[in-house]
């Protein structure tokens, strides 16, 4: 049975669906649902990454909870949230690791091929290396 299950949320629709998905799944499997909202910087290297994250990082977790519990009123008591840094499938998959993590659920996004060439598809790149059930939520 799923106890702890892994969301990557970035707030689109992919992910709203994946996260209702999960916590559903721990209603019925008595589970929590760890959400991790994972923020790439592209320019500015660890300076920047640590400027971000102390000035932001608090009210961006807070602003992610209240959109949780916009979704899910009672989120808070289901969910262990996350706020980092870093590659979306790097970091899901180091969570997974890092966490005791059972079970990951992600949102899938319709892009063109041409996009998934040009940007990469972390749905793809975690499906080749989860070493534990991943459901891909449409």
């Amino acid at each position: 049975m799923v106890k702890y299950s892994l969301v990557g949320y970035d707030g689109s629709d992919a992910s709203r669906r994946a996260f209702q998905f999960a916590i559903d799944l721990a209603r019925c499997s008595h589970g929590r649902v760890r959400v991790v909202s994972v923020l790439q910087v592209t320019e500015g290297g660890a300076d920047v990454s640590a400027l971000l994250m102390a000035d932001s990082g608090t009210q961006r977790a807070r602003e992610l909870l209240d959109e949780l519990t916009a979704i899910v009123p009672d989120a808070s008591e289901l969910v262990d949230l996350e706020l980092t840094y870093g590659s979306p499938g790097d970091v899901l998959l180091g969570q997974i690791e890092q966490h005791g993590v059972d079970h990951l659920v992600i949102g899938h996004t319709e892009r063109g091929a041409l996009a998934r060439w040009l940007l990469g598809s972390v749905s793809s790149n975690v499906l080749a290396k989860a070493h534990v059930p991943v459901t891909v939520v449409r």
